[in-house]
């Protein structure tokens, strides 16, 4: 009679090999669809090209993406998440709030220069994914960090919550338009140093005003008069 434990650790090991063996398939997947993404673009790419760079079977393939499309969002994802990771990185010990928002620009425009981040997240994501998919990502991977860093920037005054999310929504949205602006730039190292400039004058700007005796938060919108119809 063969040994219940010995048999549940033989399945053990079995179950943990075939998890070992899929992740193993998934990364080289993965890494494969990236570099073909970034040379070849997503129409230029097939899976047949794939898998025979990751040394895989297509059935392989199909068993962990249902095609061409979820194998191009598993590379986006990997490529969004490893660029939150890394400007996380480069502010996670820089106290002051204002150096960190700057240095954590620094940071997004290094990796907007990236070639491969540029093809694949800035000029292939909003095609392949579309705009509001596209949008949505980037919100879920990139907009706590940067909503972080913008609450730090106001932590000293009493400014009121949607004024904040107004704030940081608005620095989102330039950070975004200005990754497009380097990608699309014939010198992105250039492009990248005039984005840097720009939106360190604003924020120079934001931090003397904070800093004055201006109640800049204080007046209420809604009970600002209507403008005279005549």
């Amino acid at each position: 009679m063969a040994n219940p434990g010995k048999v549940l650790r033989a399945a053990t090991r079995a179950t943990s090999r075939r998890a070992q063996y899929s992740a193993t398939t998934r990364k080289a997947l993965v890494r494969s669809a990236t570099k073909l993404f970034a040379e070849r673009g997503y129409a230029g790419t097939s899976l047949d090209e794939v898998v025979a760079r990751a040394r895989v079977t297509k059935g392989a393939l199909y068993h962990h993406y249902q095609g061409k499309q979820a194998l191009f969002e598993a590379v986006f994802d990997r490529l969004e998440a490893k660029a939150q990771t890394t400007i996380a990185k480069r502010i996670e010990k820089i106290p002051d709030p204002w150096e960190r928002a700057l240095e954590g620009l620094r940071g997004y425009l290094e990796v907007c220069k990236d070639p491969t981040y540029r093809r694949i997240v800035i000029q292939e994501g909003p095609v392949r994914l579309g705009f509001d998919r596209w949008r949505e990502a980037e919100e879920r991977l990139t907009y706590g960090l940067m909503s972080d860093i913008v609450r730090g920037l106001f932590e000293e005054i009493d400014a009121p919550d949607r004024v904040i999310e107004t704030f940081a929504q608005i620095f989102f949205g330039a950070l975004g338009s200005a990754g497009l602006w380097v990608a699309d730039s014939d010198d992105p190292d250039l492009a990248s140093r005039d984005v840097e400039v720009v939106i360190s004058a604003v924020l120079s700007g934001l931090r003397g005003l904070i800093g004055s005796d201006v109640n800049v938060f204080g007046a209420d919108l809604s009970d600002r008069p209507e403008p005279d119809s005549d």
